[in-house]
C-alpha cells in the first residue's frame, strides 16, 4: 500500500461529506466543484478541506480502492473515545453490491464497528443505516428501532426511552442546523 497518494480523478468526499464553512450538505455535489473536476477554490479552500484525508489517501487502503472506484468514502471515526470504520456510500446499496467494499469491512470488524450508511437523504433525521459490531452480530437501525441479527436471529427493539429522549433533542438541534445551513448556501 502507498502512503503518498493524490486525489487525482476522485473527488467523491466533495460530494459526500458536509463542510458547513463553504456551506455544503452531504450527500450534495459542492458548488466549487469544477466541470472536468477539481475544485474552483483549491487555494484558498476552507482548511476543512485542506486537512480531510479519507483512509484511501492515508495509505490504510489498497491502490485500487480510491474512493470513486469502490462507491465509497471511508473513514475511521471516534466518537467519545469508540473507534469506528465509517463507509460512506455514494448510492444507495454500494455496499452490498460491492465485495470488495465487504472484505474492507470484514478487516476492520475484528477489532472495530463499522458503520454503512448513504447520504442520498441528508435531512431525514430517522435515514437508516447498518452497524457491524465485532462480536459478529449485525444492527439495522431504521429512526428508533434496531434489528440486530446474531446467531441466525433476529431481534427487533426500540432504542430505551433515555436514548430515544437524547436521539430526539439531537434530532431537533441537527434539523435546525441542517435548515440554517441549507439556507446559507442558496445564498451563494
Amino acid at each position: 500500500m502507498s502512503a503518498q497518494r493524490e486525489c487525482g480523478a476522485c473527488d467523491l468526499c466533495c460530494t459526500l461529506l458536509r463542510v458547513d464553512a463553504l456551506p455544503k450538505l452531504a450527500g450534495v455535489p459542492c458548488r466549487q466543484l469544477r466541470p472536468g473536476g477539481g475544485c474552483g477554490i483549491y487555494e484558498r479552500r476552507p482548511q476543512v478541506c485542506r486537512g480531510y484525508r479519507c483512509l484511501w489517501l492515508r495509505g490504510r487502503l489498497e491502490d485500487g480502492d480510491r474512493p470513486d472506484r469502490l462507491g465509497a468514502v471511508l473513514d475511521l471515526r471516534d466518537d467519545a473515545g469508540a473507534p469506528r470504520l465509517e463507509i460512506r456510500e455514494a448510492r444507495p446499496g454500494a455496499f452490498e453490491h460491492s465485495e470488495r467494499l465487504h472484505e474492507i469491512a470484514a478487516r476492520f470488524r475484528g477489532t472495530i464497528p463499522v458503520r454503512i450508511s448513504a447520504t442520498d437523504d441528508v435531512m431525514n433525521p430517522d435515514a437508516p443505516f447498518r452497524l457491524l459490531l465485532p462480536d459478529g452480530s449485525e444492527q439495522r437501525v431504521v429512526g428508533d428501532r434496531i434489528e440486530t441479527r446474531r446467531d441466525g436471529r433476529l431481534e427487533i427493539a426500540r432504542m430505551p426511552w433515555a436514548r430515544r429522549l437524547l436521539r430526539s433533542g439531537l434530532q431537533r438541534w441537527r434539523a435546525r442546523r441542517l435548515r440554517r445551513l441549507h439556507a446559507r448556501g442558496s445564498e451563494y
